[in-house]
This record gives structure tokens, C-alpha cells and sequence, in this order.
């Protein structure tokens, strides 16, 4: 499994395809999370904590652009 806790979320340039495709899964789920239970929490290593819904889809739309770019590489 694509360890991404200690990667970059400002730098997208630098993961791989597993790694953005994890982080896309994760933030898919805590969106859907957040949807049911709004004050469910993360722990504090984990790499989506303290975001809300509209910063996780600015988020996977940026996932969505940096796999276009590696998908052209």
C-alpha cells in the first residue's frame, strides 16, 4: 500500500499514480463521511485531517489534474 501520510499535499508533482490514486480514494470517503457525520474527526497524522468538503474536492480536482500530467510523462 502508497504510504501517504508524509507527502506533500501542496506538491502533487512528486507522487506517484498509486499514491495520488489513494489519496483521491481517501478523499472521496471523507467527503462521504463528512456528509453523515459532520464532526467526525481524523487522527492528527493523517494526512486529510482538518479539511472540509470544499477543500477536498479543490483537492481531487488537483489529483485529477497532476494524474493527467503523469499519465503523459
Amino acid at each position: 500500500m502508497a504510504k501517504i501520510n508524509d507527502k506533500d499535499l501542496n506538491d502533487l508533482s512528486t507522487w506517484t499514480m498509486k499514491e495520488l490514486r489513494k489519496l483521491k480514494i481517501n478523499a472521496k470517503n471523507r467527503i462521504s463521511s463528512l456528509s453523515v457525520n459532520p464532526k467526525s474527526e481524523l487522527s492528527n497524522s493523517h494526512i486529510l485531517r482538518g479539511m472540509e468538503p470544499g477543500e477536498l474536492n479543490d483537492l481531487i480536482v488537483k489529483i485529477h489534474r497532476a494524474e493527467k500530467v503523469l499519465a503523459n510523462q
